[in-house]
């Protein structure tokens, strides 16, 4: 099995094209600095002029952020995801989408795969939604929606709670017991790689085998990281609407990043679960539950090397 994964250097791109090759498969790296074993392919550019013959391709690679140009989220996202789609028509085409996709102004409960919503709080919302559907019109294609990807190698999700500690507690909306079904990174390179030699399209929900409560989860990832004396304090999704249009109404002025988004709130602050049917049934993969075993040191590395 030969297989191309875009975002190679990247937490789930990496993660993919590491667990194909322990299978034995041959795995054509890209990336948007080329080095050691990457291939270079900048999604908001042009495409490589020579590509090479593989079975599958996994298009992980993406701008993530709660804030940005909306020209560049559209670039990469969508315009690269047809890129993608367009170099390898004739492949086997496995898609990295997000569960961001649904809507944001209401709790998912027990969602199944429903088409993407028309309205988005952000440009990275709006352009993952459009690029869920820019790559289902491929003739063969299976696009994954994961929720909350954390596990090793993650620099972003939980790092970033560990850095949003100040003064002996740490700030969530919500509130303890707001359920979600978070996707430990084992769980979605499986989905991927069980997808690639899968005939079967549309999308799937990826997500770990049950949800969890809120709180229980940042306890845990607090005392993990040797933070049992920090208080959780929760701001309720209201109040933190508030004060997320303040921060970003302050950075449509200073320039300055948005400390809270309406997209964050929304995400974090209503209950998002999934429907895994088609993850188990059509693609043969069960999920393990969420685990924070040996956390501490994986998230100890991501909150030193994540961005501010």
């Amino acid at each position: 099995m030969k297989i191309a994964v875009t975002g190679a250097t990247g937490f789930i791109g990496g993660a993919v094209a590491q667990a194909a090759e322990a299978r034995g498969w041959e795995v054509v790296r890209y990336g948007r600095r080329a080095g050691d074993g990457i291939a270079y392919w900048d999604l908001a550019g042009l495409a490589p002029a020579r590509l090479p013959d593989v079975d599958a391709v996994v298009h992980a690679g993406a701008l993530v952020a709660d804030w940005g140009d909306a020209g560049h989220f559209h670039r990469t996202n969508v315009l690269g995801t047809r890129a993608v789609a367009e170099a390898f028509a004739g492949t086997r085409l496995v898609q990295i989408s997000s569960s961001s996709v649904y809507p944001w102004w209401e709790p998912c409960l027990n969602r199944g795969e429903e088409e993407p919503a028309t309205r988005h709080l952000n440009a990275y919302g709006r352009s993952k939604a459009l690029a869920d559907i820019e790559a289902r019109q491929h003739g063969n294609a299976l696009v994954l929606r994961p929720h909350g990807v954390y596990g090793p190698g993650d620099r972003t999700l939980l790092p970033r709670l560990v850095g949003n500690i100040h003064g002996g507690q740490l700030l969530s909306v919500g509130n303890a017991s707001v359920r979600h079904q978070l996707t430990h990174i084992s769980n979605l390179v499986r989905a991927a790689l069980a997808a690639c030699t899968s005939g079967l399209r549309g999308a799937v929900n990826v997500a770990d085998a049950e949800p969890v409560e809120l709180g229980a989860v940042l306890r845990q990832v607090l005392d993990a990281t040797g933070h049992r004396e920090v208080r959780i304090r929760y701001i309720p999704v209201p109040g933190a609407m508030a004060l997320a249009r303040g921060s970003e109404a302050a950075a449509l002025v200073t320039g300055r990043p948005p400390r809270l988004t309406r997209y964050a709130v929304s995400q974090l602050g209503r209950e998002r679960t999934y429907r895994l049917d088609r993850l188990r049934e059509g693609l043969g993969v069960e999920p393990i539950s969420t685990t924070l075993s040996d956390a501490g040191k994986w998230l100890e590395r991501g909150a030193r090397s994540a961005p501010v």
